[in-house]
């Protein structure tokens, strides 16, 4: 843990380059072209190479060293940032969409490979807690990134936002360079072929596939999940536009900053419970903390007074604080030669939800409030929780539905979630 705390570090600072980068982009690709629809077409380019690249990325992080991967989709994102700012700018505009799928490609091959490798780094027991504290550090990242990048922006101009953008890559890729960690789990022979028991290799085989359909159901609701957050981070500046014409940004940032302390919260909570327990939270867990947030996220647009809506977006930074990383730690159950496909298929779905929420809000936004495009879309996504959380009730099965295999043991623990 105490390497993996200099590389929770490292990958907050990439993460906010990342979110410094997708606003100063998406602004200086309008202030560039002059259009919204060249801008709207960068983000397209972006959120489908996203998608796209989920597949390939488990397939990369299957059958290459994982660490390098990392460090090879930091550096490609840095690189590819200094070659727009030396680039003419007679040929900038082409390079944006070439930049565009390199962001987005080597962002997506990034996390699917971090994701796969947490069981390896920290040991299986201290993945929540692992998973928590990467949580954390991308929500304290994402605020600071969002809150700075109209500041750097205005101040210092698009080049210095750049070389920021590009230097946090760096960082990223130096401080997981000099780590002494594995990110694989070491082969080993076929324990107990000799007496004829199996193997803890074919009894993990044999439980991914017991689980397969609850682990493709919880998939399923993330990307729906993905069509919700996109109608409330669609939906945001409008509603606060209405809330307060002269200062829409106000409420925006009272949101999110709100919402990340909800995460970081979520966090200590769900660290000791699992401490004093001994084990994780659960899929019936992650049903009910994503029923929770897309409740939560509706009510925050209902036209509550300020201090309500805040305490409600505080509810909801917690639930999705709690989801994710019960999420994250569940897919992380399974083994290390299936986690980096299971992984790329998580976040192919995952962000082709969002990239279509995206279309669906814009949409309907002409002609529907701010409430009712969060209601429908974030409703569809409760819809779909409690389908989950049924069949995690009803569905009954020798080793239960939440498992986590303590260290050294050759038992299965049910956890309570």
């Amino acid at each position: 843990m105490k390497h993996f705390r200099l590389l929770v570090l490292g990958n907050g600072v990439s993460a906010y380059g990342s979110y410094l980068n997708m606003v100063a982009l998406n602004v200086f690709v309008y202030d560039v072209t002059g259009s919204a629809l060249a801008a709207g077409l960068f983000m397209a380019v972006r959120l489908g190479t996203s998608v796209g690249a989920g597949f390939v990325s488990g397939r990369l992080v299957s059958a290459y060293d994982r660490k390098r991967l990392i460090v090879g989709a930091d550096l490609g994102q840095a690189l590819a940032i200094l070659a727009l700012l030396l680039a003419p700018e007679a040929g900038r505009i082409s390079l944006l969409y070439c930049l565009a799928v390199v962001t987005g490609g080597c962002s997506t091959l990034s996390q699917v490979a971090l994701r796969s490798s947490i069981p390896e780094i920290v040991g299986a027991e201290n993945r929540t807690r692992a998973n928590g504290q990467l949580v954390t550090g991308r929500s304290l990242a994402m605020i600071a990134g969002f809150a700075s990048a109209g500041v750097v922006v205005a101040q210092l101009g698009y080049t210095a936002a750049f070389v920021l953008d590009a230097v946090t890559f760096l960082v990223s890729a130096s401080v997981l360079l000099v780590l002494p960690i594995r990110t694989r789990a070491r082969s080993e022979g076929p324990k107990g072929a000799e007496n004829g028991t199996p193997s803890a290799g074919h009894r993990s085989v044999r439980l991914l596939w017991a689980g397969a359909p609850v682990l493709m159901a919880m998939i399923a609701v993330r990307a729906v999940d993905g069509l919700g957050s996109s109608s409330h981070n669609v939906a945001l500046p409008v509603y606060s536009s209405l809330l307060d014409p002269d200062h829409p940004a106000t409420f925006i940032s009272q949101f999110w900053a709100t919402w990340a302390v909800g995460t970081i919260i979520a966090q200590q909570v769900l660290a000791r419970h699992t401490r004093r327990a001994g084990h994780t939270l659960g899929e019936r867990a992650f049903a009910a903390g994503a029923c929770v947030m897309s409740g939560a996220f509706i009510v925050v647009f209902s036209g509550l007074p300020t201090v309500p809506a805040l305490a409600t977006a505080l509810v909801a930074g917690a639930a999705d604080g709690v989801t994710e990383v019960v999420y994250v730690s569940r897919l992380q159950m399974v083994p290390d030669e299936q986690r980096g496909r299971l992984f790329g298929l998580s976040a192919s779905a995952e962000n082709a939800g969002f990239g279509l929420g995206m279309l669906i809000s814009g949409s309907l936004l002409e002609s529907l409030s701010p409430f009712q495009v969060v209601a429908s879309l974030h409703g569809l996504a409760i819809v779909l929780c409690l389908a989950l959380l049924t069949l995690l009730v009803l569905r009954r099965s020798p080793a239960g539905p939440d498992q986590v295999r303590q260290p050294g043991s050759d038992t299965l623990h049910e956890g309570r979630g």
